[in-house]
């Protein structure tokens, strides 16, 4: 049997494998988008295969820095823990603004520490 090239194998598991996991957990659905909004790569719908998918090098630094090598496939429970973390981080309601912050913890905007 003819194995096909890394990335062609990569691309049909991102599309598929994370697609089937994620449609499964429904909880996770906008972690997902806005994990895949993030790593898109810029301008994605005017190339082939015109899908949102992560650009080659940061996929790569990803992968490097989960499993140790850049060619790494990710595992389904690595990609529902990314997920579930997340979505446990996301911020909910309005971001504040950093004035505002500053004001609201007392300190003066502009003042800076003196040693």
């Amino acid at each position: 049997m003819v194995t096909p090239p890394e990335p062609v194998r990569s691309l049909r598991w991102m599309v598929f494998g994370i697609g089937r996991v994620v449609v499964l957990r429904p909880g996770l659905w906008w972690a997902a988008l806005g994990a895949l909004r993030r790593m898109a790569v810029p301008g994605w719908w005017r190339r082939r295969p015109y899908l949102p998918l992560p650009d080659d090098r940061l996929w790569g630094f990803r992968m490097v820095t989960a499993y140790g090598r850049p060619g790494a496939i990710p595992e389904p429970e690595d990609v529902i823990s990314y997920l579930e973390w997340c979505r446990s981080t996301r911020v909910r309601g309005p971001v504040r603004h950093r004035r505002t912050a500053t004001i609201a913890a007392g300190k003066p905007l502009g003042a800076t520490r003196s040693g």
